[in-house]
């Protein structure tokens, strides 16, 4: 298994950004030296409530001069928010200032309120996302200049200044569960995963499906699957948990608009648990549902906390069943204080990371 660092990088209350990205930096030196393999952020806007991480390019270079051998990445850069020539180009910098290191992660986003400020085409992202893969490749594969002739993506005599260190490209990622796209994935070589809120009965049939379409595609290696929630480690169960508890309630309640009470809070939740089951989501919906309750969360098995012995053996299980073989762990969230948040780092480097490092889930 690979196992990495996952970052919404939260606002804190009583942090500026400044002092909130020194302490990413922090997290990711530890990560470094206890050997995790990758570390990834997303890419939020426009929510000072929320996520203060709107520039995974710029989030990569600096943690690769933060760390030696991590691989930093976006998970993922919103593709139809950006120029896909300005992208191209900024990915192929990137990989070389960090010395071939860069992992690409890529979605087609699912916030619609980021799309506006960008004139971004929110109805077609999934085929913009799709497009921008095949001239990513294309561009890093000519040998001079190229023709693209795409949907929306359309270069006449187009050639790069600076390619990628990594050859033909970098790893590229697509969080998705979305059936259409994981075929795509297993097409062009791209590696797949999914956040906690797919469940992982929900997922088993389409990582499973993943995994055997990109056998049949002709992979040289296995697809990396990932698997991302919250996880915090302790030196026993009953004080993860404690400590947990006072902090898993919290850690999403950026995913909801800003509520002056409790009553409109919840219904908010409603609201977007009902588009899950328009989606034909309904384990979704009802983890939506239940997101701002710590109890439920861990009852049900859906964030992780315990001693290093218990977050091994869950973790095993889960990667077998849910079908992943990389896991992004969301260490940092909530008001979790700094002290315990190193621990627990410290706590999965130690102990977790090696006693998984070799275990094979598919």
């Amino acid at each position: 298994m690979q196992f990495a660092h996952f970052a919404h990088v939260w606002g804190k209350k009583n942090m500026t950004a400044n002092q909130r990205y020194d302490q990413l930096w922090r997290e990711l030196k530890l990560c470094d030296s206890l050997g995790f393999d990758q570390s990834f952020c997303v890419e939020h806007h426009f929510r000072p409530d929320e996520s203060w991480m709107p520039a995974p390019m710029l989030y990569a270079v600096a943690a690769g001069i933060q760390t030696k051998n991590l691989r930093p990445g976006s998970m993922g850069a919103i593709v139809p928010l950006h120029h896909p020539v300005r992208l191209v180009e900024e990915i192929a910098v990137v990989d070389q200032m960090l010395g071939g290191r860069l992992e690409v992660g890529l979605v087609a986003g699912i916030a619609r309120d980021y799309f506006g400020p960008f004139n971004g085409d929110f109805e077609n992202r999934r085929e913009k996302l799709k497009e921008f893969v095949r001239f990513l490749k294309a561009a890093y594969d000519a040998p001079g200049k190229f023709d693209f002739d795409g949907p929306t993506i359309r270069q006449k005599n187009f050639g790069l200044a600076v390619k990628p260190v990594q050859r033909p490209y970098p790893p590229m990622w697509i969080e998705t569960r979305d059936p259409e796209t994981l075929e795509f994935c297993a097409r062009e070589g791209v590696d797949a995963g999914y956040f906690f809120f797919f469940s992982r009965k929900a997922a088993r049939p389409r990582y499973t499906k993943f995994v055997a379409d990109c056998k049949a595609a002709g992979w040289s290696r296995k697809p990396r699957v990932a698997y991302c929630t919250l996880v915090y480690v302790d030196e026993t169960d009953a004080k993860a948990q404690t400590v947990a508890r006072k902090h898993f309630g919290d850690a999403y309640r950026g995913f909801f608009p800003a509520a002056k009470d409790a009553d409109e809070l919840r219904r908010h939740q409603l609201e977007h648990a009902q588009n899950f089951r328009l989606r034909g989501e309904p384990s979704a919906a009802e983890i939506v549902e239940n997101l701002l309750d710590a109890n439920w969360l861990m009852e049900n098995d859906l964030v992780l906390a315990g001693s290093p012995e218990t977050v091994t053996r869950k973790l095993r299980e889960w990667a077998e069943f849910g079908v992943f073989n990389t896991f992004f762990g969301e260490f940092n969230f909530a008001e979790l204080e700094e002290v315990d948040l190193m621990r627990s780092i410290k706590l999965f480097g130690e102990k977790v990371i090696p006693a998984l490092r070799d275990f094979e889930p598919f």
